[in-house]
């Protein structure tokens, strides 16, 4: 099977390409915007912005790939409130750029998209629960997911919550990095606790993909972790996995902070649907801590 992965330099695209480099059977073709952060043992590279639709049609039109792996988004919720022109162009027109490619070379297209295209009224979310986004971000991914729905493309779209990991260039943060490098270094940090989640580890994330396309599967799938936590539950808990001073932990509520986007309350996912179909097996939280870790003191991060 021959796979070619865009975004390979985030956080899932680097989990993603190290787990097919290392899989049987797999022709891997990672590409990126900038040369690929990561060293792997098989496969190709080639630059790749897919908000470059010549670029786009030339590189998959010369690769053919059996699937296309979509990892590639301007995810900083933020920032797509606040600069929408080039949201629109990351996540629905490049997508846009993908399914006619993959349309072209009959390919399978399997996207990744997000619990923020819910509004945050309820959780734990079924596949078939009613989307309505509260942010710019996630109608960007709506419009993204219905764009590959309305296709003639054999498609996948695997919504995911919260991905937590570390890049190996240490290039990205999220929410457990922060809640350590802070502690570490005797800083008081506000962490939310009305807002709940499912978090996701990235190798879960990654599995995830891959079992979409060995089980050559279609539709929507929810690919999180299964404990429902808010962001205050998980700081607590990454303080005292890495033993650090749980004090400075100060619970608050969203309404206290002031953010360009709004933020769902409440999401998380019911993952059912890929234990069944998938056999998705994610790891708890506690075991995803344990393998920061190791990838942490391997790295020797201390940023």
């Amino acid at each position: 099977m021959k796979v070619l992965i865009t975004g390979a330099n985030g956080l899932l695209g680097q989990k993603l390409s190290s787990l097919l480099d290392s899989t049987k059977g797999i022709d891997l073709i990672t590409t990126a915007r900038s040369p690929l952060a990561i060293h792997l043992k098989k496969g190709i590279f080639q630059l790749l912005d897919i908000t470059n639709k010549e670029a786009v049609n030339r590189v998959i039109s010369a690769v053919g790939p059996d699937v296309v792996i979509n990892t590639a988004a301007m995810t900083q919720v933020d920032h797509c409130e606040t600069e929408r022109e080039k949201c629109w162009l990351s996540n629905v027109t490049a997508v846009e750029y993908l399914v006619k490619a993959c349309e072209r070379e009959n390919a399978k297209l399997i996207h990744v998209s997000t619990d923020f295209i819910f509004d945050g009224t309820e959780g734990l979310l079924r596949e078939d629960a009613k989307p309505h986004p509260v942010n710019y971000y996630g109608e960007s991914k709506l419009a993204a997911e219905r764009i590959i729905q309305e296709s003639k493309i054999d498609w996948v779209i695997l919504r995911t919550v919260l991905v937590y990991g570390i890049t190996t260039d240490l290039s990205r943060s999220n929410i457990v990095l922060w809640v350590k490098n802070s502690l570490e270094q005797g800083k008081v940090i506000n962490v939310v606790n009305d807002q709940w989640r499912t978090p996701t580890l990235a190798e879960d994330l990654a599995m995830g993909c891959y079992l979409a396309a060995a089980k050559n599967a279609t539709g929507i799938f929810h690919i999180s972790g299964e404990k429902m936590m808010t962001p205050y539950d998980i700081a607590m808990e990454t303080a005292r996995f890495f033993k650090l001073d749980q004090s400075l932990i100060q619970a608050t509520d969203s309404k206290t902070f002031k953010q360009p986007a709004a933020r769902p309350l409440k999401t998380g996912f019911d993952i059912t649907k890929a234990k069944t179909e998938l056999g998705y097996t994610p790891h708890t939280f506690t075991e995803g801590l344990s393998i920061l870790a190791g990838q942490i003191q391997k790295s020797g991060f201390k940023k």
